[in-house]
């Protein structure tokens, strides 16, 4: 039962692979990648933190006598950072997609291969 959220993380993960690989709109294929990061937050997360484990706050004067179990805070700090280079990721993305959609009027792959090829 302890396992059960890297489980989830692969399902999530599994979610976000098949909507980047399989659609043809890049709207969808950036909302793809926006859950593909998502899984690998939700992993990295839940690695930091231990069965009984509290807040790194209450130090104790020697830590070797030391009668808790802390949690490891820096995952959390890593994905606060990460969740910050995503949402610029996913900003860049969508005005990128933004410029497609004004060249070509479209926002699907497809459609702008064809277009393409035909010029």
């Amino acid at each position: 039962m302890q396992h059960l959220i890297y489980i989830f993380a692969i399902i999530v993960l599994n979610a976000g692979l098949f909507i980047m690989l399989t659609s043809d709109n890049y709207v969808r294929k950036i909302i793809g990648l926006g859950v593909f990061q998502s899984s690998v937050l939700i992993f990295y997360i839940s690695l930091g933190k231990t069965r009984d484990g509290i807040v790194p706050i209450d130090i104790c004067q020697n830590a070797l006598n030391c009668p808790h179990i802390y949690s490891s805070p820096i995952p959390h700090v890593l994905m606060l950072t990460a969740i910050v280079v995503g949402f610029a990721t996913m900003s860049v993305g969508l005005a990128l997609i933004y410029q497609i959609k004004r060249e070509y009027n479209t926002v699907n792959a497809s459609e702008i291969d064809q277009r393409n090829t035909l010029l």
